[in-house]
């Protein structure tokens, strides 16, 4: 099994970085692996912490339509440029934590995707120099108000609101290119998307090296890839899990929200 790389918080309020173990303890870093972290003496046993998103990026770059049979089902061709947008930080909910459905959508959407995590500052970097900028890779849910991205021409509040990019559990440092997706809602043994991640149109070396052009990537920031076909709609009390091989899965549950 790869070695798992998380961001905890104790009992006590502390947040911390580690590696999980096999036991489920946590053995402890003194700063974030990509900033040349190190092991310490505290070890956390698994009562005592919760899993927090595994990082906590400056930014949140994605990639819209970037498996041709996702654009196809979206009516569109697919763009011959990376279709670049942002999500905020403050979107970014753990594994477990809660989607909230919010009142101004009738459309929620799950968007199953790889998330790459930058690890060193990557500023116009060709493809070669950029696949040194990746640290690791995890799982994010691209949550989209589809009513909402439809309506707006900025996608801003669509792809925006608060717990609308979960994140994680845990980031891996190496990533077959052949590793499948696949995202499952409820109880059905049946994927509703399911692809490799080799499929892409443009890889995650080309759109690191194609967003570095544009702005520094720095330590801890997050690029979503886009995800393939068959995304569909949330319901509240939905659980909606996303695997990709080689890293785990990333389960949420969708809920009401009160604003």
């Amino acid at each position: 099994m790869a070695q798992r790389y998380v961001r905890v918080k104790t009992t006590q309020g502390h947040i911390h970085y580690g590696l999980l173990q096999l036991s489920h303890s946590v053995q402890v870093f003194d700063a974030p692996p990509w900033l040349k972290g190190q092991p310490t003496d505290l070890e956390l046993s698994p009562d005592t912490y919760q899993i927090l998103a595994p990082c906590s990026p400056s930014k949140i770059v994605a990639v819209g339509k970037n498996y041709v049979d996702h654009a196809a089902e979206m009516g569109t061709p697919v763009p011959a440029e990376p279709l670049l947008f942002f999500k905020p930080p403050s979107a970014v909910i753990p594994a477990g934590g809660a989607i909230r459905y919010p009142q101004q959508s009738e459309r929620v959407d799950y968007e199953g995707e790889l998330a790459l995590v930058i690890g060193e500052y990557c500023s116009n970097c060709t493809p070669e120099q950029a696949h040194s900028k990746i640290w690791g890779y995890t799982i994010a849910n691209d949550v989209t108000a589809r009513d909402l991205q439809k309506r707006d021409n900025q996608w801003a509040r669509a792809k925006g609101f608060d717990t609308f990019c979960p994140l994680g559990p845990w980031i891996v440092r190496e990533l077959s290119p052949a590793a499948q997706l696949q995202t499952f809602v409820n109880e059905s043994e049946r994927p509703v998307q399911s692809s490799q991640i080799d499929r892409m149109v443009f890889s995650p070396d080309f759109l690191v090296s194609y967003i570095s052009q544009i702005m520094t990537l720095i330590p801890g920031d997050v690029i979503l890839t886009g995800t393939p076909q068959g995304v569909g709609p949330l319901q509240i009390g939905d659980r909606v899990r996303i695997e990709i091989e080689g890293i785990g899965s990333l389960e949420n549950t969708v809920v009401i929200s009160n604003g």
